[in-house]
């Protein structure tokens, strides 16, 4: 199935297009026109949404569920036309988008089911104590409530699973919220055709035509204008360090302030135990060069750094000979790719190279580099995200100096352990350290990968996200878009139904 964009934009049921107009950059295929976004349009889309909100905010769970089953029917239904459009646009392999494709439709699956469970309500009843002295205690109820319309950027590396349909659209509108997603240029037919899925789901469970938009394209005032509008309740963003504090800044700045969940970005450190190595570390350095170029190394939970003590250079030698015959692959964009290439010489200006090679145009091959644990401790750039199939080696004197950098590493998505029967007492000391500094603790095992569940925390202390209490994977992320009501001394019939 060939699908061919037309490449407006989605506001309130209706396809609009605007004057001005870009040219998506594909990996390979035809390249489109699409129409720019404007704070017009923004301003359209929040007031549609707020409308719907008054109906949709306050809809049953089995109207929003059988909502989120219906965009997933469609989603599958377009499902060839989406990876025809998503491998052109963004270079990932066919498997790769229907795989993320699974994933979208399962997550949309896994909210319709959890919110007719009714546990994401929380529930809570205080009755009325009329004898208590000295004051008698009041009938009191609480119970979580959805907070209004919510924008959501979509994510460059995920196309799916993170963007237009994705976790943060799916969360919100599973609470009560539309949404408005501000769509990626770099995936931008991607983003409509999944539009399309959701207009058609609207159409067929007669939700309110505002509960979606998408604004395509625009310049910085176009986001700008999006989290500063008065309507929006909360934002959801993945993306770099740099845009998503611009962001985050932007809605504290605001007369109202309100809630930015972002994912910015982690080096997702692994910390490698003597025995593990003594007994499996080539093993363990196959496995970490798969993981660094899985998926070009684009992806939010790439293990960019191993952490070990001497003796390890049987990991070492293995994960170097597995980078070197890695195939150079294609990466999102081009502007993705001269990132990358800029945080390679970044690396390059503090640590020692092991293996380089040769990166041009859309193309990335690995790159790994050592260096000892007191140089890594004195170049704080070097705990910077590189979004690419890049590692550092850092090698501490021991188990103390190990402690060191786990104390000194910021905040990430993931921290892992690989231990053996004998590395207990070491990775009894080295836990709670890292424990503060992430959202996930891995053992022996690698970061790639983020099952989608009701345990998946993914998310942790800045900079690896904005709030270290929210997760953007699994179903407690619908509290992102909740906020408590208590009712006190409320008649039942003005409660909401759930009770």
């Amino acid at each position: 199935m060939r699908f061919t964009p037309h490449g407006k934009h989605l506001i309130a049921g209706d396809w609009v297009a605007t004057e001005q107009t870009f040219t998506s950059e594909p990996a390979h295929g035809d390249a489109h026109a699409f129409c720019v976004g404007t704070t017009s349009l923004v301003d359209r889309a929040c007031e549609v949404g707020e409308a719907a909100f008054e109906t949709y905010g306050y809809s049953s769970a089995a109207t929003r569920a059988a909502f989120l089953n219906a965009i997933a029917d469609e989603i599958e239904a377009r499902g060839d036309a989406i990876t025809q459009i998503g491998t052109q646009e963004t270079g990932l392999p066919e498997a790769r988008l229907q795989g993320e494709r699974g994933r979208t439709t399962g997550q949309l699956r896994l909210f319709a089911d959890h919110i007719l469970k009714g546990d994401y309500l929380d529930r809570r009843h205080d009755p009325t104590l009329p004898d208590r002295a000295p004051l008698p205690r009041p009938d009191l109820k609480m119970i979580q409530r959805p907070i209004g319309p919510v924008a959501v950027f979509g994510a460059s590396n995920f196309p799916l699973a993170f963007s237009t349909a994705g976790g943060d659209t799916a969360a919100a509108l599973a609470a009560g919220c539309p949404v408005v997603v501000k769509g990626h240029s770099a995936h931008p037919g991607t983003g409509e055709i999944v539009a399309e899925a959701i207009h058609a789901a609207i159409q067929k469970t007669g939700v309110p035509a505002g509960t979606f938009s998408l604004i395509q394209g625009g310049k910085r005032d176009v986001g700008t204008a999006l989290v500063q509008h008065p309507l929006i309740r909360a934002v959801g963003f993945t993306g770099s360090l740099a845009g998503g504090r611009a962001l985050f800044d932007l809605c504290a700045a605001r007369p109202e302030p309100i809630p930015f969940f972002g994912e910015l970005g982690s080096v997702n450190p692994m910390f490698l135990l003597p025995e593990a190595v003594k007994t499996r570390g080539p093993e363990i350095g196959a496995g970490w060069a798969g993981s660094l170029t899985m998926g070009a190394g684009q992806f939010c939970t790439n293990p960019g750094i191993a952490v070990v003590l001497p003796g390890a250079d049987a990991f070492v030698s293995t994960a170097e000979a597995a980078l070197k015959d890695a195939d150079a692959q294609t990466m999102l964009t081009d502007g993705i790719a001269d990132a990358y290439r800029r945080g390679v010489a970044r690396v390059a200006d503090g640590a020692t190279e092991l293996l380089g090679t040769s990166c041009e145009g859309r193309e990335a091959k690995p790159y790994l580099y050592k260096i000892s644990a007191k140089g890594w401790l004195a170049n704080q750039d070097l705990q910077e995200e590189v979004f690419g199939p890049l590692g550092i080696v850092v090698e501490a004197e021991d188990l103390e100096q190990m402690a060191d950098i786990a104390r000194a590493i910021q905040g990430q998505l993931t921290c892992t352990l690989h231990i053996d029967d004998g590395d207990t007492a070491a990775a009894q000391g080295l836990l709670p350290l890292i424990e503060r500094k992430a959202g996930r603790i891995l053992v022996n095992g690698f970061p790639t990968g983020v099952e989608v569940s009701d345990t998946m925390v993914h998310g942790g202390p800045y900079p690896a996200s904005t709030n270290f209490g929210a997760t953007s994977v699994g179903t407690l992320s619908i509290r992102r878009f909740l906020r408590p009501v208590c009712y006190q001394n409320v008649p039942d019939a003005l409660l909401p139904e759930v009770f």
